[in-house]
């Protein structure tokens, strides 16, 4: 495939393809999305960061104020914000079979690595090192929640409408994530509506209709399952649908279903798993497929990302077109007006359940230099994660009663 095919001519508009759409080769957007999910350490600003320096400034594939417009549509839909970024360029270069390439080579190769990392951290008997290396960067893990919820804080807060409306949000989230973790998913509801409800008041207006890309998930969220695997598909379904503002928001969630409702994982290996979703690359709600693992093995872990990045694709595949319209909605942005704050108030809360599962002594003082790596000296999350993990490796392995 030559150079100006990939970068070069124009397509007519079909239902599946997008209007002006480049005509760029499948070959190419597999090959480019698959190194970005090969390469994307750092979550969701590296991922943006990567796609925007492929699509805007190397190729010219977007202009900058469509890629920009595209951030903005998809931080206002529940989901991996980044995920749904990647499968929407892809969508934009080849319409629809684009957007499944694109989104499947720029999701499986974390899938593979975090797989086997949990077939090593799960096994019957790991060795010495990698218990204290997972108890390490597990102990790491409520300080990465805390650095999450403040690197968000910022943009929220310049985007408030009320003070006292968004801190009462941001209080009730943080609440909610800290006690009772499996109704979040109300909180952040209940926060939204509130919100919308004013803003629609303040207008003069009562219709307070939300378009359903926006809130269908959340609603979902209202039922229930049964059976091994298809409580790990509902586990999944919950986290991919309801990660407003970074999957550390549906952490409370699903440390709740994964370790005090369905008992597959104990509190120590859930931190794991969080730390694992955070040191491999691509999107960091991978860490269901660990959860999906330790219930049900390979098959678990395969179905339960498979099922958290389904919406993410429908929302891309059925919406694309209608990302102008949503972006401009205003009932939409009152709705992510409460919900946005409250989100963040629960990636705040998810520390203190996290901090609770620690069970040794040495996991403290861990989490403090993982709190000054992060807040103080301002080091990047894949490092302070290895470092903690390192620092528990050699703990366990000088300290023989460690982990006792």
């Amino acid at each position: 495939m030559s150079s100006d095919e990939d970068a070069g001519e124009t397509t007519p508009q079909t239902p599946e393809t997008p209007a002006r759409v480049s005509r760029v080769s499948l070959v190419t957007i597999i090959r480019e999305w698959g190194r970005i999910g090969c390469t994307g350490f750092g979550g969701p600003p590296t991922h943006i960061r990567l796609l925007r320096d492929l699509c805007v400034r190397r190729r010219g594939w977007l202009d900058a104020r469509e890629f920009e417009d595209a951030i903005a549509v998809c931080n206002l839909m529940p989901g991996p914000a980044s995920t749904q970024l990647a499968i929407w360029c892809a969508w934009r270069l080849r319409g629809r079979l684009g957007a499944l390439a694109g989104g499947a080579a720029f999701i499986v190769p974390g899938l593979i690595v975090i797989l086997a990392l949990a077939a090593l951290f799960l096994g019957q008997s790991p060795p010495l090192w990698v218990l204290g290396a997972g108890a390490g960067a597990g102990a790491a893990v409520p300080a990465v929640a805390v650095h999450a919820g403040s690197g968000l804080v910022g943009a929220s807060w310049r985007r408030r409408q009320a003070t006292a409306r968004w801190l009462i949000y941001l209080i009730a989230g943080a609440a909610a994530a800290a006690v009772i973790g499996v109704w979040l998913v109300l909180v952040l509801l209940g926060c939204g509506l509130i919100e919308l409800a004013a803003r629609l008041a303040a207008d003069g207006r009562d219709d307070t209709r939300l378009p359903a890309m926006v809130t269908a998930p959340m609603l979902a969220a209202g039922t229930v399952g049964g059976g091994v695997l298809l409580s790990v598909a509902w586990v999944a379904f919950k986290v991919g649908a309801l990660s407003y503002g970074g999957g550390f928001v549906i952490v409370p969630l699903m440390q709740s279903d994964a370790v005090s409702h369905y008992h597959w994982m104990t509190g120590g290996q859930f931190l794991n798993a969080v730390a694992l979703g955070q040191i491999t690359p691509g999107p960091v709600v991978q860490t269901v497929a660990v959860i999906g693992y330790a219930a049900a093995g390979v098959a678990g872990g395969l179905l339960a990302s498979v099922v958290a990045f389904a919406p993410s694709f429908a929302f891309v595949l059925l919406g694309a077109r209608h990302f102008d319209r949503v972006r401009g909605d205003r009932r939409a942005q009152g709705f992510l007006g409460g919900a946005g704050p409250a989100a963040i108030g629960a990636i705040f809360g998810s520390a203190i359940p996290l901090a609770r599962a620690l069970t040794h002594p040495w996991q403290y003082a861990i989490l403090g230099g993982a709190l000054a790596l992060l807040l103080l000296l301002r080091r990047g999350v894949v490092l302070t994660l290895i470092c903690a993990g390192t620092a528990g490796a050699v703990v366990v392995l000088t300290v023989s009663t460690a982990l006792r």
